[in-house]
């Protein structure tokens, strides 16, 4: 029971345009291509730019479509990873985006010199 809420709880979270606009903009200049489309959750959709990123912080680690498997394989926290419903079916964006977010840091971590993920979390100012 407390895991179902807990599994609630992560797709209740809602989509951040900011952290959504960081994450193109790094998977863009990672893979020196532009998303198909502006509509984030779709151009995402397939996996297949997923997968081409993958293969550029790690070159082979995807012969097949399957980006669960590398994102994990390359070092990312299971917790971080998103399942393929939440792609395919859009159900849970954010965690996609939480991914895209994990793989930088592991990026980084494993000396990756290409683009790095910048993106300032803004905290609410107390009037």
């Amino acid at each position: 029971m407390a895991l179902d809420r807990a599994v609630k709880g992560k797709i209740s979270c809602k989509q951040d345009p900011e952290q959504e606009t960081a994450a193109r903009e790094w998977v863009e200049a990672v893979t020196g291509e532009k998303f198909p489309n502006n509509d984030y959750a779709e151009a995402l959709h397939d996996g297949i730019v997923l997968c081409k990123l993958m293969n550029k912080l790690k070159p082979g680690s995807v012969a097949k479509i399957h980006t669960t498997d590398a994102a994990q394989a390359y070092g990312v926290n299971p917790s971080e990873v998103f399942q393929a419903v939440d792609l395919f079916d859009k159900q849970n964006i954010q965690q996609v985006t939480t991914c895209i977010f994990a793989l930088s840091r592991v990026a980084q971590k494993q000396n990756f010199s290409g683009p790095k993920l910048n993106y300032q979390t803004k905290l609410p100012v107390n009037d």
